[in-house]
């Protein structure tokens, strides 16, 4: 380990504190020499437009640790970031809590090179980082819906963070989303693709970086149930809810025509056909298809 006696991580220290986060000297050492091998690689590759020592503990340690104002990590093993970049959150996450069992997802190599060199360099287990694409790797029965918590600090709308996060995430088990700005029109956007994913969201915690004016926000999304199915044809064409809806009601006033309340139906433009018969026979077949 390098010597840290020189950095001054008072207001760090003081700030970790204040999110009930105490490091030892160990993790405050990994996080300096995480620092150093920062800047020595950015250097010579984009990792990070942030180099000074305060501004890298505040915008990306300190903001990578602010998870804890709305997820309880030690009721966390498992843990999937996904577009990690020069490795926030994931890797300030697992020098404050050892115990997580981390992957570092991103499509570069070099950044992945990068990552390897300094989880060798802080000696630490239980971490990998490999490198693709996030829709690739959630194909794979090694990582899909295998991860307790998915964590993400990507710079993408969160529509298309929920489509390459969720799938990792264990039903029952929670997404996050690092958004800094005003999010509510983006969350309003992405409530269909949530759902469609078998996702809800939980809460949103909304916080401002301590002695700054930086607003941010971690979206929290809970995975109640695997993906919804689509119903189709089998043409493969999607069925829509107000054609499966008039399906049953032709079959309905097909089966019981006695009933005047189901004649309501039949004159609506809906279903206007002639012929019983055809009427029938449309209903039997959709019915079929659908079922």
């Amino acid at each position: 380990m390098s010597e840290f006696e020189s950095y001054d991580m008072t207001k760090f220290l003081e700030n970790c504190e204040k999110m009930n986060l105490t490091l030892s000297t160990e993790q405050q050492q990994q996080f300096v020499r995480y620092y150093e091998l920062l800047v020595e690689w950015n250097s010579f590759m984009n990792l990070t437009g942030i180099t000074d020592f305060q501004e890298v503990l505040q915008k990306h340690f300190e903001d990578s640790l602010a998870l804890v104002r709305g997820v309880d990590l030690s009721a966390v093993t498992s843990v999937m970031d996904v577009g990690t970049g020069a490795g926030f959150p994931g890797l300030p996450l697992k020098i404050a809590f050892p115990h997580l069992k981390i992957v570092l997802l991103d499509s570069l190599g070099k950044r992945v090179k990068f990552l390897n060199h300094v989880i060798e360099e802080l000696q630490l287990d239980n971490i990998t980082a490999i490198h693709g694409r996030a829709e690739d790797f959630a194909k794979e029965a090694e990582y899909r819906e295998r991860f307790d918590l998915v964590v993400s600090r990507a710079v993408a709308n969160l529509s298309s963070l929920s489509e390459y996060c969720i799938p990792y995430t264990k039903v029952n088990g929670i997404f996050v989303s690092y958004k800094s700005g005003k999010i509510e029109e983006e969350l309003e956007q992405a409530k269909k693709a949530i759902f469609l994913l078998g996702g809800k969201l939980d809460h949103t915690v909304k916080f401002q970086l301590e002695g700054s004016d930086i607003e941010r926000s971690l979206v929290i999304i809970k995975k109640k149930e695997k993906k919804k199915k689509k119903k189709t044809k089998k043409n493969g064409k999607k069925i829509s809810k107000k054609s499966r809806n008039a399906i049953k009601r032709a079959i309905v006033l097909n089966k019981y025509p006695e009933k005047e309340e189901n004649h309501k139906f039949y004159d609506s433009p809906l279903f206007s056909l002639q012929n019983e018969n055809t009427f029938c026979a449309i209903s039997i077949v959709n019915f079929c298809t659908l079922y």
